[in-house]
Formats: C-alpha cells, structure tokens, sequence
C-alpha cells in the first residue's frame, strides 16, 4: 500500500512539473509573437506614416504597388516556405531571428493601410482581431476534441486562397475579393485553434523537443496579419 502511495504520489508531481512546464512554454510561445506583432507594427507605422519611404514599393497617389512592392507583397509567403523547409536544419537561436526578420517584413507589407485607412480604422481591427484570435487559440488550446484532422483540409484551403488572390491582382474583381476575405477569414480561424492544439500537443518537458515545438507552425507566423487585412499574408 506503502508502495503504491509512493507511485501515485510520484505520478502526481511529475503531471504537475509537465503542466507547469507546458504553461511556461505556451507563454513563451505567445510571448514571442508578441514582441513579433510589436515589431510589425512599429515597422509598418514607419513606413506607412512617411510618404517618402512608402514611395520607394508604391505610387503615393493610388497606392499600387511597383516592381519592389510586390516582391515585398510576397515575401511573407516565401519566407513561411523556406522556414518550413529549413526548420530541422537550424538552431533555436537562428529561428528566432529569422521570425522577427519575418515580423519585420510583414510590417513592410502592411505598411500602405497606414494611408488607405484611418487610425481609429485600423485600431478597431486589430482589437477584433486580437480578440478573435484570444478566444479562438484558447478554444485550441481547452478543447478535448482531437482537432489534428483539420490540418490538411485547411492547408487544403490555405493554397487555394493564395492562388485565388494572386490570380485577383489581374483581375480586379471585388466580389471575388469579398468571396475570398470571408473564406479567408473561416479558414485562419481553423489553423488558429488548428495550430495551437499541435503546439499544445508537440511539447516536450525535453529542453530540446520544447524549443523545436515552439516554432513547428509558421503557418501561424502571418495569422493576426492575415485575418486583419482579409487576405493572404501581403
């Protein structure tokens, strides 16, 4: 009985570390893109709030973007391909700087709704969105409903969307625009709570498999990005 107290007890402290441990990672996580969406802000208000350095990817006039705006336009989505092409080969350290550097062009990429939009616009979005996006990891996060199967069907989804606006971009349509910001929208809720349960579920009390977890999505780099300009991540 002695034996089997000492068992149980054990069993208790060591779930009790696990979830102590996961607790710290999820923070850490969250703590990251944090300091990743300050980042983009502060890059995207610079740039966006200067005529002149806006100037330099599209026409201040009517805000197209030049030959530099595009590759700016989609250099998110290729970063995200080569992250997740590169991930296994490359140390904690060197992701991290790598998401900010992401971050960073993000905000490049936003930079124009500085002067399409008002501030007080721009602020009611971000706040829906923040809180779209709170709710929504934490239902990924709470949920006992085994997700994981959503994966595919949403990455599924994800190319269909990028190819939608790409072809868009040609054709100008607005209720091809409107058909994709609503779809758009469906699908990054999904890989919202879709990759917080993976991160969830990848921890490790390993230091090694927690630090590789913690950047297994960068899906997830561009989702606020994304859901608050109902598009892709340009």
């Amino acid at each position: 009985m002695a034996e089997f107290d000492t068992i149980r007890t054990a069993t208790g402290v060591r779930a009790a570390q696990i979830d102590q441990g996961l607790r710290a990672h999820m923070n850490k996580v969250y703590g990251t893109m944090s300091v990743g969406m300050l980042l983009t802000f502060a890059v995207a208000w610079a740039v966006g709030t200067s005529p002149d350095l806006l100037a330099v990817f599209r026409n201040p006039a009517t805000l197209q973007p030049n030959i530099l705006g595009y590759v700016v336009m989609f250099a998110p989505l290729i970063m995200v391909f080569a992250f997740g092409a590169v991930l296994n080969r490359i140390s904690a350290a060197a992701a991290q700087l790598f998401f900010y550097a992401f971050a960073a062009v993000m905000g490049l990429s936003l930079s124009w709704i500085f002067m399409a939009f008002t501030g007080f616009s721009i602020a009611q979005v971000f706040l829906i969105t923040s809180i779209s996006f709170a709710g929504l990891s934490l239902w990924g996060y709470t949920t006992k409903k085994d997700i994981s199967g959503w994966g595919s069907f949403l990455i599924m989804g994800l190319i269909g969307l990028i190819v939608a606006s790409i072809v868009n971009i040609f054709l100008g349509s607005p209720a091809i625009m409107f058909a994709i910001s609503i779809i758009g929208v469906l699908i990054f809720a999904g890989l919202t709570a879709y990759d917080t349960q993976d991160i969830k579920n990848e921890y490790s009390p390993t230091p090694m498999a927690a630090t590789a977890s913690g950047w297994a999505s960068p899906r997830s780099w561009g989702r606020c990005g994304s859901t608050s300009t109902s598009s892709t991540c340009s």
